[in-house]
């Protein structure tokens, strides 16, 4: 696969908030899938038919039917195989749902969002789409007022969705530690280029960095400076696998202005110094051509 020098960025087109449509293998933009991209903007995935087959910040997903994905503006992303599959889309920019609920979205989306649906909850969603693709048919006017509650409902039934799933891998704990570890792992997607220490996060959670600490860990089994490192670590991945960007002008892009600092960082936390890193990446892509 030919490198860039930057991963590319879709933005939403002809200057909408919004896009609502179907897509399948004939779909004339099937092909930009299949390259590593992100967007500025947040993607709904619904799968109606066949199974899809995604690389999300190199995690390997096969997604069945039935199946409802969100992608967040910054993941990148890549199809690797859809089959026959077919299904629909929303893309939306987030000032197009209130502050409280992109809240809620966003600490949602400290993990990957994938959720299998009932037939029932498939039929729910589905229906808001075509709700939202027939308002086009029904105002010559800007219809916002309409569409707007629309995008409202589907994305807070999404994180109902999806949390109704991950109830049980939470129930043992009290909810106010995972409140705020969901707040910690949204400041660090946010802010991991500019905040390095756990320091940093306790003060603007209004804690102190060992209640930071123990909390986070008893959620996640990880410390909150592993959860800031594996931040900047996945987005340094993503630079060395998917770009020709120097080592040097990663480093300053994840805010270390010592190159052989972010270079010792790496190679402690990884095994591989960025170099070896891309060198093995370069080899694993040749292999699977």
């Amino acid at each position: 696969m030919q490198k860039n020098q930057s991963i590319t960025l879709h933005r939403l087109e002809n200057n909408r908030s919004i896009a609502v449509g179907f897509w399948d293998r004939s779909s004339p933009d099937i092909k930009d899938a299949y390259q590593p991209h992100r967007h500025d903007h947040y993607t709904c995935m619904l799968l109606e038919t066949g199974e899809l087959e995604v690389l999300l910040d190199f995690e390997h997903f096969v997604m069945p039917a039935k199946t409802l994905f969100i992608s967040p503006p910054d993941q990148v992303h890549q199809v690797l195989n859809h089959s026959v599959a077919s299904g629909w889309y929303i893309s939306f920019e987030n000032h197009l749902i209130e502050e409280s609920m992109r809240a809620r979205l966003d600490q949602s989306l400290a993990e990957i969002i994938s959720v299998t649906l009932s037939e029932k909850e498939y039929g729910w969603f589905r229906s808001v789409i075509f709700s939202l693709l027939q308002l086009k048919d029904f105002n010559i006017t800007p219809y916002r007022e309409v569409e707007q509650p629309l995008l409202s409902a589907f994305i807070a039934q999404a994180g109902l969705c999806y949390q109704n799933k991950a109830e049980n891998k939470s129930s043992n704990f009290a909810s106010r530690p995972i409140i705020i570890t969901k707040k910690f792992r949204n400041l660090v997607q946010y802010h991991f280029k500019t905040m390095k220490r756990p320091a940093d996060y306790a003060k603007q959670l209004n804690i102190s960095v060992s209640h930071l600490n123990d909390t986070v860990k008893k959620i996640t089994g990880l410390s909150a400076s592993s959860i800031i490192h594996k931040e900047i670590l996945t987005e340094a991945q993503r630079l060395l696998y998917y770009t020709d960007v120097s080592i040097k002008e990663i480093s300053y892009c994840l805010g270390y202005e010592d190159p052989k600092y972010f270079i010792k960082l790496f190679r402690k936390k990884t095994g591989y110094s960025p170099t070896e890193f891309r060198k093995q990446s370069n080899n694993t892509k040749d292999t699977n051509i």
